[in-house]
């Protein structure tokens, strides 16, 4: 009997009370499943704090829903626009491109272009055989397919010029294949004993087929699933570069024209994409500009990866900006995914007046030890601002870390965290599902990073009561939702924001408010986002930074598309993989990969404090400082009885721990921001975040280096403005120990309330004074 099983994603994640969201759910096991609105409180099951809570809504989606299981199509390729069927050729006719592939050998036949259809065995293609040999095909509907093989194998992340030529007088098939490695652009050098051309021929007995129903793709093929449905099929691991096609034979010195990266004559020629055309520097659409005559453009499925280095990359620039004619290289992945394209399987128009929060349609099917339950959640905003607190949930880093395989394929992840990890079935689950997709920080079958990540699919980890198996503790939104459970004890009125509306409206998403509360990692930010969350801050608007390795990286997000995020790495910081050199830019927006730091915002700048150090294990507690008895900030400690804030937490115990931040004059704390509380002794399994660091050596660890530490800091800002700022991942998790009585809650409590009164903050009588600091 097939278990029970129930997964589901929306088309968007923050909606208004009202409006109508889509629901795509797939099920297996079942063809019916019990829908329920519920907002979600507060979702960490950790025993010491008031389990997961979640509250049941009036809908008129409520009941029974009929579900069924969807296919979706895994893997990136481009798909012509060829509505007259101009590359149906059924005589003469040559292919050609430039390839670099990333898995040549991978045990699976892949196509690089052709209009070939695998299942009925029609038309014709060049691609790469289960060996990693360049290999061209025709086929007309027979049991038969022609095949001409190169006798040399393609060698991994080289680039090679490749053409098939297909003379239908003479019924001559030839396969050409050159290396055209430079000193920068591939794996090897010049010193490498290896060959890499070859030229092959072939009389075949006849000539291609074509099915009109056939599309011509370059990365695939047509194939069908096990419910012969049409899907891409025999999908290519690596880069193409400029390709094309003649309804000629050409001859091998015309070949040779091409490879020499001569544009090539319009006579004859049907197709030419040009993969550098149409680059900006805000971007590069998902859109392959043919620049022949008959215009037949390719679109990106599961956005194929853009602004990589082509195959006359030269080394000398290191962005698609300064030279997009060396760009030109396109990435396929046969398990990327951005959209899983499911079947709407309910439009649900959510009620007037619902509170603003967190919300999810909790699926139920099956009973007792069948029962499969799914959250699929989603953000709702107010019609209109009416709250003076803001919660903004960092949803840019949720889906960078969407559906994580860290504790399963990165095997130093253990030593990173000094634990081991605690897996659950869910975990596992999540790892079984290559349907699901990856997250930034995972790598491709073929060892390259993950670039996109999307909420157009399942997120198994952006779910209420999700513990991350690495560090054994509720994180992400289950994490995040400890601040809205307080905020909800705690009486004040509040409503919620997402990094999409951030993104989308800038500024104007946050001056509605007195007071804007950050998540617990609120991470990854876009450059429009890190602007408006500055400005609101200059502008007289007062922020609580509620976590700690805040607004280090950067990510990009392309206008009308924001379910889609991008995030590249550099060789500085915490990375899980490298981008290659040359290919640290964002093909959304032009951006440089990598830490907010590196281009001169370090998130002292904007917040006072910034990313220390992260590890796992023992988390610590706060100390107050000196600073916290001064006339400026004293309010913000009343009622805190001893020196000691935070040794309790549902994070490991402690308020300070998983990721650190710390004040630094050196990186741009405000010179009058106050030190209210550090943490100190933690463990050696935090280690002196990479980029403070120039040389590696021994004593960057917990015990030894002063900077693994957090520091809970205070400065006021222009026009009234002030920044509140924790220090700690795990602070909002101390917030909800002993029913969110205790010191923690007693700390945030007195700066919100300060922050959402009207009029001038505490203390400022003595601010002057702070000004004349140095």
């Amino acid at each position: 009997m097939t278990p029970v099983r129930l997964f589901g994603y929306t088309d968007r994640i923050s909606v208004k009370p009202g409006e109508a969201i889509q629901f795509y759910v797939s099920a297996e096991g079942t063809e019916t499943a019990e829908a329920q609105l519920v907002r979600l409180i507060h979702g960490d099951q950790n025993p010491a704090g008031p389990g997961f809570v979640e509250q049941e809504v009036a809908c008129t989606a409520n009941g029974t829903w009929r579900v069924e299981r969807q296919f979706t199509q895994v893997g990136s390729f481009l798909e012509v626009d060829d509505p007259e069927g101009r590359l149906a050729f059924a005589d003469s006719f040559t292919l050609f491109a430039f390839i670099h592939p990333t898995w040549p050998a991978s045990g699976k036949r892949q196509t690089i272009i052709g209009r070939w259809d695998g299942d009925r065995k029609q038309g014709y293609g060049i691609g790469l055989d289960e060996k990693g040999c360049l290999q061209f095909w025709i086929g007309r509907g027979e049991e038969t397919v022609e095949r001409l093989a190169a006798d040399v194998p393609l060698q991994v992340q080289m680039w090679y010029f490749v053409a098939a030529t297909f003379d239908a007088r003479t019924r001559q098939a030839t396969l050409y294949q050159v290396g055209v490695g430079n000193r920068y652009n591939g794996l090897l050098g010049k010193v490498a004993l290896v060959d890499y051309d070859s030229h092959t021929s072939a009389i075949f007995r006849s000539k291609p087929g074509n099915l009109a129903s056939t599309p011509f793709l370059m990365a695939g093929s047509r194939g069908r699933d096990a419910q012969q449905r049409a899907c891409a099929s025999e999908l290519y691991w690596g880069k193409i570069d400029r390709c094309g096609a003649f309804d000629q034979p050409l001859q091998p010195a015309e070949l040779d024209t091409i490879r020499s990266g001569l544009v090539p004559a319009m006579e004859n020629l049907v197709a030419f994409w040009d993969t550098s055309a149409g680059y900006t520097d805000r971007g590069i659409g998902d859109l392959v500009v043919d620049v022949g005559w008959h215009k037949l453009n390719a679109r990106g499925y599961n956005r194929p990866v853009r602004g990589q280095t082509g195959w006359n990359w030269n080394g000398f620039t290191d962005c698609f900006r300064l030279a997009p004619h060396e760009f030109g290289g396109i990435e396929f992945h046969a398990d990327a995914l951005t959209d899983c394209n499911w079947t709407s399987t309910r439009v649900v128009t959510l009620p007037r007046g619902l509170k603003s929060g967190c919300y999810a349609m909790r699926l139920r099917s099956g009973s007792g030890t069948r029962l499969s339950e799914e959250h699929v959640v989603f953000f709702v905003r107010p019609e209109k601002p009416q709250a003076r607190i803001a919660f903004l949930f960092p949803t840019l880093t949720y889906l960078a870390f969407a559906n994580e395989r860290l504790s399963f394929d990165h095997p130093e992840r253990e030593a990173l965290t000094g634990q081991p990890a605690v897996l659950s079935d869910i975990d596992i689950e999540m790892y079984m599902r290559a349907d699901f997709g990856l997250s930034t920080y995972d790598m491709h079958a073929d060892g390259s990073g993950v670039c996109y990540s999307s909420y157009h699919r399942p997120i198994m980890n952006m779910r209420p009561k999700y513990r991350t198996p690495s560090f054994d503790v509720a994180s992400g939104l289950a994490a995040d939702l400890s601040i809205i459970a307080w905020l909800d004890q705690s009486d004040f009125d509040y409503e919620v924001l997402t990094d999409e509306d951030l993104h989308r409206d800038g500024s104007a998403a946050l001056s509605p408010y007195a007071c804007v509360i950050s998540g617990t990692r609120p991470e990854y930010y876009t450059e429009r986002m890190l602007d408006a969350t500055e400005d609101y801050i200059a502008g007289g608007g007062r922020y609580i930074y509620a976590g700690g390795n805040g607004f280090n990286a950067t990510a990009g997000v392309r206008d009308g598309e924001p379910w889609i995020v991008e995030c590249r790495r550099r060789d500085d910081g915490y990375k899980p993989w490298i981008s290659r050199y040359g290919e640290h830019y964002m093909a959304t927006d032009g951006m440089r990969g990598g830490p907010w730091k590196v281009l001169g915002r370090a998130t002292q700048k904007l917040v006072g404090i910034g990313l220390s150090s992260s590890g796992g294990g023992r988390s610590e507690p706060y100390r107050r400082m000196p600073d916290s008895y001064h006339r400026t900030v004293s309010w913000i400690t009343k009622g805190v009885d001893g020196e000691i804030i935070g040794d309790f937490g549902l994070a490991n115990n402690g308020a300070a721990g998983l990721a650190l931040d710390y004040y630094d004059r050196a990186l741009g704390t405000p010179p009058h921001t106050r030190i209210i509380a550090s943490s100190g002794g933690h463990t050696d399994s935090y280690v002196v975040n990479q980029q403070l660091v120039l040389y590696s050596y021994l004593g960057l660890y917990g015990s030894y280096d002063w900077r693994v530490h957090a520091d809970m800091t205070y400065f006021t800002a222009p026009h009234g403005g002030a920044v509140f700022a924790c220090g700690s991942v795990a602070f909002a998790q101390s917030l909800p120990v002993n029913n969110f009585r205790n010191n923690s809650s007693c700390v945030l409590a007195n700066v919100v309330e300060a922050f959402v009164r009207a009029g001038r903050l505490p203390g400022f009588a003595w601010v002057n004074e702070e000004k004349q600091w140095a």
